[in-house]
This record gives structure tokens, sequence and C-alpha cells, in this order.
């Protein structure tokens, strides 16, 4: 089987701490800065390693705990939380807040998303919503032309495209419900970077290149996130006072973000650009606790985040359909795997695009899809050597759903392990790259376009080529489906793993990939993290795979079974995972295809 055409350590440069350690960190002029700093820091700290019998010397193996994230500043972040002494919610926020200044192109205090939290003295998983909002002003028309038809761009781009933002409600939420530090210990990491600055990364400058047309059409966005109209380039340094300002203000009041005068900023900057949201909106916002979505696969409980989310309900779906097959004994990435795998992934895609919609304005059959027995019968449907046209496959049998219900009584990803071994997995976004391309006047917020999430009309792709129908339509106050996974698994009562992934509509289908090959391979976090991935949606028909990942034998197997296969997709996500291991070390890994890391102590 061919390599990956990247490889985890080829972009590592090591710093020596002492004769016998040392810590890898990705090759940027950012984390060589901050690995420089951080290895004096850790030399010195008591809980450095002293000998060279020590059984961690790396930053991805650790035994006190461990924040994996996108980006070395934000990672070290939440670590810095960990050991001063906070638990894994603060760490999570702090790391939350700091992805919010150095990634504002892939999340930040303008959008939303979801986080699971696990108490390991409970042994319990809660999942909170903190998801944008369709203002109370949107309507289910509202991107149609005259002729009924959706108005290019019109969800994606500008002031219209946006939702009411949820980050910061929900960072306060969890960090009020659960957080040890003060709220101003926590954010303080994020200022001083948004306020001093940043080396601009390649992922960074690469969005500025993609989005810069519509960079250039709002003032404080061209301002900011380009130099004079032409993209941020390498190695220069990104500050942002104006988000500073915000933050420091979010620091001393959170709530000034809904109530104050942030809130007065934003609903200003719509009226006048002809956007929905208004103080009223940012007023009734409110983050929600939900029960997150459990199964059971192999040994494991499986728990991820629940409706209005379809990524829970659709990873539990998966993993009860390839049930208890014995993949080792398949082959890891054997056509037969891979076959059963996209076959799953297909059935799945087409349930979610008929029954997942926001909770309290649909009925979603949450039980039954994912019922093993549903599962069971399902399976029948796949052919073990040949692809079922995405044409022949349709959403479960709504008389079989009804029955199954009422037999039965759920970006940027980062996750978190403390000393006491609880557990944060959160996945946070503005959607697309720089979200709508507008930044709320003087605030220096980044603001999502997250409402092309709903189906702007039945059958109609969105931006990730998704499609959906009536359950997923605009409504005044409504929630957008998401494909965001935030995953915990836990093996007799104890944390075995948590994951998460960016990456819109392959969230979902990335997420099942990393559990399977902690989960059914005993593969390390590292390798589960790294491996080549495919994904299938249901529509559009094909079968995505990561181009040089697979042998070509095998991928012409795959063509030879019927499966349209397409090797161009360019992003694969970004994905972060942290497993325990029998005996209680912690390995974490983030992404080879990212820039982030994982940082333990």
């Amino acid at each position: 089987m061919k390599r990956l055409a990247f490889s985890h350590f080829s972009k590592f440069i090591c710093l020596s701490i002492s004769t016998s350690v040392a810590i890898f960190y990705p090759l940027t002029i950012t984390a060589a800065i901050s690995a420089e700093r951080n290895a004096r820091d850790i030399a010195q700290s008591p809980a450095s390693p002293s000998s060279s019998n020590t059984p961690y010397p790396f930053l991805d193996r650790a035994s006190k705990g461990m924040v994996a994230s996108a980006h070395p500043l934000a990672s070290q972040a939440g670590l810095a939380m960990l050991q001063q002494g906070g638990n894994a919610v603060d760490a999570a926020v702090a790391t939350t807040f700091a992805i919010s200044v150095v990634e504002p192109f892939s999340a930040g205090i303008g959008g939303g998303g979801f986080m699971l939290v696990y108490q390991a003295n409970k042994n319990e998983t809660r999942a909170l919503d903190f998801r944008e909002k369709a203002p109370l002003k949107a309507s289910r028309n509202m991107y149609l032309d005259a002729q009924g038809k959706v108005r290019p761009n019109a969800s994606t781009d500008g002031h219209l495209a946006v939702g009411v933002p949820g980050t910061v409600a929900g960072l306060y939420e969890a960090h009020r419900t659960y957080g040890k530090l003060p709220w101003k210990t926590v954010m303080a990491s994020a200022i001083r970077i948004a306020e001093t600055g940043f080396p601009i990364s390649k992922p960074l400058a690469t969005a500025s290149q993609e989005r810069l047309e519509i960079l250039g059409k709002n003032a404080d966005a061209r301002r900011l996130f380009t130099r004079d109209g032409k993209p941020l380039q390498v190695g220069e340094l990104l500050v942002q006072k104006e988000l500073a300002a915000t933050l420091r203000s979010l620091s001393e009041n959170p709530n000034s973000f809904y109530t104050g005068k942030i809130a007065t900023a934003i609903a200003q900057d719509m009226t006048v650009n002809g956007g929905l949201i208004t103080l009223d909106d940012l007023k009734q916002y409110r983050p929600t606790w939900r029960n997150p979505v459990c199964g059971n696969f192999l040994k494991a409980r499986v728990c991820s985040m629940p409706p209005p989310s379809s990524g829970g309900v659709h990873l539990l779906e998966m993993l009860n359909l390839i049930g208890t097959t014995d993949l080792k004994t398949l082959g890891w990435h054997s056509p037969d795997t891979l076959h059963l795998l996209t076959e799953s992934m297909r059935i799945a895609y087409a349930d979610r695009a008929t029954y997942l919609g926001d909770p309290a304005f649909v009925k979603v059959p949450v039980a039954a899809l994912t019922s093993p027995k549903y599962a069971q019968l399902r399976r029948q449907e796949i052919n073990p050597k040949t692809a079922t046209p995405s044409s022949q496959v349709k959403a479960g049998d709504p008389k079989l759903i009804q029955q199954l219900s009422r037999e039965s009584n759920e970006t940027s990803h980062l996750t978190v392990v403390d000393r006491d071994r609880n557990a944060v997995s959160l996945t946070f976004t503005v959607n697309l790259r720089f979200g709508a391309g507008v930044v709320a006047k003087g605030t220096g917020i980044l603001l999502n376009n997250e409402m092309d999430d709903f189906a702007s009309a039945p059958n109609t792709p969105n931006a990730f080529g998704l499609v959906g129908g009536e359950a997923n339509a605009i409504a005044p106050g409504k929630i957008p489906l998401s494909s965001m996974t935030p995953t915990i698994v836990t093996e007799n009562g104890r944390l075995r793993m948590t994951a998460g992934a960016p990456g819109g509509s392959t969230i979902i289908t990335t997420v099942l990939q990393v559990v399977l090959n902690v989960l059914a391979y005993n593969m390390s976090a590292e390798k589960a993290v790294a491996a080549p991935r495919i994904h299938h949606q249901w529509l559009p028909d094909k079968l995505m795979v990561e181009q040089w990942g697979f042998d070509s034998l095998t991928v012409a197997e795959l063509r030879r079974r019927g499966h349209q296969i397409d090797e161009s997709r360019p992003n694969w996500g970004n994905a972060t995972a942290i497993v325990v291991q029998p005996d209680g070390v912690l390995e974490g890994a983030a992404d080879p295809r990212g820039e982030g890391i994982a940082a333990g102590f």
C-alpha cells in the first residue's frame, strides 16, 4: 500500500530540553518561538521528566493532562490552564478563545458549535448546543428569486448569510457550570495573542487568498484580513486590536455580546448592511444542554452530539450498520472493508437528508435511526460485492421509523483530557472559510455564514453538496442542521478516547474512521488520525478517496464494484484525538494535514 504523501514527522522540528528529553512542534515561526519558550518552562517545571528513564518524553504522550487542537498557540493556551490546576473545561474554553484569534477563517466568537463534557467521577457525558440560530426575521424563501430558484451566494456571502452567534454564550455556560479557574484567567491568552499579534500561517494566508473577493467587499474585513486588497502573506504579523478590546470586554462581562455595547455594535452593523440580526435576536439567544446520543460498539460506549447536529445520530447508525463485522479479518482498508464503510455511509446520509433537523421544530426519530434493529434491517440492503447507486438508496421507510420510535424509550475541533480524566470534545465554526466574509464594524468579530446549512430549497445542494428537505427548511429562531460530531468513548466506565474533526459534510465519516482505527484496529492516536480516509454522502453519488492514500489495485477494485471514485478533494479536515492507553497514559494527536499539535504534561 502506498504511503501518504505527507508524514506526521516531516513537518516537525526538535528542540532539546535536556540530553534525554525532546519536544516536537510543527515547523512554523509561531511554533518555533513558542516551542523554545515552552521547552524552557517545562524543563523548569516540577512536572518535567528528570531522568533518561522517563516513559513520557514527548508532548503527544503524557500522564497528567493533554490538549489537542488545530493550532500550536491554542493548544499551549489550554495546556497552561491544566498546568495551573484548571480542569478540562477551563482548558477547552481557553483553547477555543485562542482558536478564535489564530484561526479566524475556520472558527470564532462570531460563530457557534457543540461541546461534549465528560465527568469521570460520575461516568457521565453531557452535550451543550451553542449552535447559531436563524434570525427572527428569517423566512423560508429568503434566498429564492422570483422564479423560486436559489440566488447564487445569497446564503454564503454578506450580512444576510449570518446566523445569531452562540460561541460566547456556550463557552460562558460551560465555564459557569464546570470551570474552576476565574473566567478572566481562561480568556487571558486569547487577549494577549490578539493584542500582540502572531505570525500568519500558510492555512490562514491560503484562506485569505481563496476568499479575497468577498473579504474585499467589507471595509473591516478588508482592513483586517487582506493587505490593501491583497492576500495575507505567510510570516507576517497579524495584530487584531479591535478583537482584543472585544475579548477584554467579554472577560469583564460575557453578556455584553448579547445585551451590551458589543450587541449594539453587531445589531447596528446588521441594520446598515441589510442583515437580519437585531438586538432582540441577541438578547433571546440561549445555549441548550442536551442528552448525548450513545450506543455500544464492540466493548465501547460511544457518545456524540444529538440533533440539531446530525453527527451523533449517523455516527451511531454507521457503527450499527458495521455491527459485529470482523473488520480485522477483512483487513484494514481492504476492498471489502472500504465497500462496507461506503455503503453504510450512503444509507446514513440518505436518512440525514430526510429526517434530521432542529428538534424544536421537527420530530427527529433519533431512537429509530440509532437502533441496532433498524441497522440490522437496513444492512440487508447492502450487496457485499457491488455498489448500490444512490438513486436506488432511499431514506428508511417512515412506517418502520415510526414503529421503531415507539419501541425505543447528534469547523475547528479541539479535545482536552485533564488529570482526573474529565474530558471535553468541542467543535465550533463560522462555516465556510472566513464565514460570511464580513466583520462587525468596530468589534473585530468575523461573522459566520451558517444560514447556508439550512435547505434553502428542497433537494438543492448547499456549499458542501448536502441536500435536505422540509425538516431543515428555514424558519425564524430555528437551528440549521449540522454535521459536527464531537465524540467521547468510554470502556468499562472509564474514558477511552475523545475525538472530532472539522470538514463540513466529511466530519461524520472522518470521526467514524478515527474511532474505528482505535477501537477495531488498535491504532495509536497518531496513526488513527493520520490514516487516509474515504467519504460518501449519498448525493452526489461519488466515493471520495484521499489522493495517494490507497493502493491503486484497491481503488481499481472499488471501481470494478461500481463505485464512482473521486480523488480530487484537496482538504480532508483537521481531526484531533486523545486516547487513554491501558496503563492510563494519554496519547494525543493533531492531524498532520493541519498545523496543530497535541500538548500534554
